[in-house]
């Protein structure tokens, strides 16, 4: 019984006998997850073959190797093939000639593969050419690859996957190459593949990864193109300092830009480099919703341009994240009257770790009362006491749409 599945340890007959009957089975199976499965590693790589009829199949960790992905290549070739979305991620073993396997798979005429991570499965340059050969073909449907956490695929590897990238026939809108050990030196092939093929790409994470300013200089030309339609850019801990914030700001001016959510944390742009970008959050162009600013080496002195930002009848700004700067109370004063503007969108604010006190809360409780979008405010992590508590309580009390504040010690958080 499938619903036994968690309790009763399955034997390696038994997968074999369940993968068969899986296989058989005349209904489609919406997700297969070998994780939830009772049984030894190689009884759970034993249910693999149940992979040819199902749309789902979640495969991390599990201890596959080249051989496996025979296997799937094969349930990708199949028809009809089922399978939309495949997670592989965390398989150490698979190879890049692994990867190559899937590939043949992924050209196939019957492939409807749309979602595919390789995540985390210590993959080098040598896979980037069969992908980019896949993304080529007339017939891949893949619109989302994950290619994070792989150290070795570098800038070579960007180099060779930005061909498949810059194909006609390419419908890739997710590429996820989280810290993959690349530099400035890959930006300009990626410029030119998102030039190539401008209208696709809709979010691109580059995060942990030296880009440097001139990486993210390069990209930003890239983006400005009318055709764009990125809307989530993330390049958090990318080396980043205030050299880029200018290029930032004029993208999100452009008229044509489609960018909803930028993620920036963990970057040196300080407030000179905010500053900047607030001259482009004040255009009537940008249609920015998401910013995250944590861990910038921020101070007080860049809020008066955010609360600006804020007070802006063009601003679409809705989460704002501000955690682990030194914004102190007299920072968070001036964000306040920011908030308290009726044109102030904005719903989260994170300030984790800003060395607010019971000061600063006096400007927050007043700005809560009078704006009623505000759903989500974090302050956990930082100095407040009863008394701050209590005027936060007391607003609280006035504000039916918002959850009860939970105060634990020197925790704020109020969450909807």
């Amino acid at each position: 019984q499938l619903e036994n599945r968690e309790q009763k340890k399955l034997t390696k007959t038994h997968c074999s006998a369940l993968a068969y009957m899986l296989q058989m089975s005349e209904k489609v199976i919406d997700e297969l997850d070998l994780k939830k499965y009772n049984a030894s590693g190689d009884g759970r790589r034993r249910l693999l073959p149940a992979v040819r009829n199902c749309l789902k199949a979640r495969l991390s960790c599990c201890g596959l190797s080249e051989s496996h992905c025979k296997v799937i290549s094969s349930a990708l070739m199949a028809n009809p093939s089922h399978l939309r979305e495949l997670d592989l991620s965390g398989n150490d073993y698979l190879l890049d000639s692994g990867v190559q396997l899937l590939t043949v798979g992924l050209q196939s005429s019957t492939c409807r593969l749309e979602i595919l991570s390789l995540k985390n499965c210590s993959l080098s340059e040598g896979c980037c050419g069969p992908l980019a050969s896949a993304l080529l073909s007339a017939s891949c449907c893949l619109k989302e690859l994950d290619l994070s956490n792989n150290n070795y695929i570098q800038d070579s590897g960007v180099k060779q996957l930005s061909v498949g990238l810059e194909s006609p026939h390419c419908r890739l809108e997710t590429l996820r190459l989280s810290c993959c050990r690349l530099t400035e030196s890959c930006c300009s092939c990626l410029a030119s593949s998102i030039e190539a093929n401008p209208s696709h790409v809709r979010v691109l994470d580059l995060s942990n990864n030296k880009l440097k300013d001139l990486g993210v200089n390069l990209l930003v030309a890239a983006l400005r193109r009318p055709q764009c339609k990125l809307k989530t850019w993330r390049l958090n801990r990318c080396g980043l300092t205030e050299n880029c914030c200018a290029s930032l700001a004029s993208l999100l001016k452009c008229e044509t830009s489609s960018l909803s959510e930028l993620e920036l944390s963990d970057n040196d742009l300080q407030d000179p480099g905010v500053n900047l970008l607030c001259e482009g959050l004040e255009s009537p162009h940008c249609g920015l919703e998401t910013l995250r600013l944590r861990g910038c080496w921020l101070s007080e002195s860049c809020c008066a341009p955010l609360a600006s930002a804020l007070r802006s009848s063009s601003s679409r700004l809705k989460e704002l994240d501000l955690s682990e700067n030194g914004l102190q109370d007299t920072g968070v004063k001036l964000l306040s009257g920011g908030l308290e503007s009726s044109c102030c969108r904005l719903d989260t604010l994170r300030l984790v770790c800003c060395q607010v006190t019971d000061e600063g809360c006096v400007p927050l409780a007043s700005a809560l009362k009078s704006n009623a979008i505000l759903r989500e405010l974090d302050l956990s992590k930082n100095n407040i006491q009863e008394q701050g508590a209590k005027l936060l309580t007391d607003v609280q009390e006035s504000r039916h749409e918002l959850d009860p504040l939970s105060v634990e010690g020197r925790l704020l958080r109020l969450i909807t």
